[in-house]
């Protein structure tokens, strides 16, 4: 059994009830901001700094050169969500095969390192933190190594955090709020198979995973997996707490941020690549769930902090 990471802090002032409003476990401080002038329709938010001290990020992508991931000890701990690929390692006495949507965390004062080559293509994005030693909070337990039921959720923390970092302007106190944000993430968003109709909905979610580009629709979906479509899109809902077609839009929408990121494609070749006939429809939907268009995305994502050895 490894040793469980505490997080979130809280005191007497805080009723934590429920799990997802993270700002419920933040108390109450009257030193953040104190010395800002208050202008008359202004809220006061007090806000005190958790046991988590970020220090730097990076996305690392792997350009096939025979080059593989150094045996070492570091002081600090490191948090891995591998985005492409699939990534070989090992901590003390244990091997990990950590793959694309999942995380691993890494302790302090451990021997770690890679097992073989790191193939081409992989890519995973890495943070480094501290966990200062403090009694008064809360705990949420971060498995060492988690399958991460909406992984584009912690990628976007990542990409806001490395966006900072590289423009110069994340404050101490948001970097360690941010990577907060990304352990809870973690430690809350981890798959049940053991309920059959949690297997069933990762069956065809990992469906749509791997077919997103062809001409799939939720009929398709539920033939492919022989299951009447009413009642796979009744369970999926239920489960996700969104439909197969909405599924299918963000699978899609997820990879059309990759190419819009990381390759010279048009929007057309996008458009084409992530299963839309048509481009405008494409941009549409683009736009209904990141909220600007995909050139403007484009343009806002241009930086982050990439190292490749």
């Amino acid at each position: 059994m490894y040793k469980k990471v505490c997080l979130l802090k809280t005191n007497e002032y805080v009723q934590y009830e429920d799990k997802s409003d993270l700002f419920g476990l933040f108390r109450r401080s009257d030193t953040f901001f104190r010395d800002k002038v208050m202008e008359k329709n202004d809220l006061a938010i007090s806000v005190i700094p958790g046991p988590i001290r970020a220090q730097n990020a990076g996305l690392f992508r792997s350009r096939g050169n025979d080059a593989m991931h150094p045996t070492r000890v570091i002081q600090s701990h490191e948090l891995i969500l591998v985005r492409l690929g699939c990534l070989k390692m090992w901590e003390g006495e244990h091997q990990f095969s950590v793959e694309e949507g999942c995380t691993l965390h890494l302790w302090p004062h451990r021997e770690h390192g890679g097992i073989g080559i790191l193939p081409s293509g992989l890519e995973f994005y890495w943070i480094h933190f501290e966990v200062t030693d403090d009694h008064n909070h809360a705990m949420v337990y971060l498995p060492q190594m988690q399958r991460l039921s909406r992984p584009d959720k912690l990628e976007s923390l990542f990409r806001f955090f490395l966006d900072g970092q590289e423009a110069g302007d994340l404050e101490p106190l948001s970097a360690n709020l941010i990577t907060q944000l990304m352990l809870y993430e973690v430690a809350l968003s981890g798959e049940d198979d053991s309920d059959m109709s949690n297997a069933l909905a990762e069956r065809a979610r990992s469906y749509i995973h791997v077919n997103f580009a062809a001409n799939i629709s939720p009929g398709k979906v539920a033939e492919a997996l022989g299951y009447n479509p009413d009642y796979l899109g009744r369970v999926f809902r239920e489960v996700y707490d969104f439909t197969l077609s909405e599924a299918i839009h963000r699978r899609r929408v997820q990879k059309a941020c990759t190419y819009l990121m990381d390759s010279d494609m048009t929007i057309q070749e996008v458009a084409t690549a992530c299963g839309f006939s048509d481009a405008g429809y494409f941009r549409r939907i683009f736009r209904r769930y990141q909220h600007e268009t995909p050139l403007r995305y484009r343009n806002s994502n241009a930086r982050a902090h990439i190292n490749t050895h």
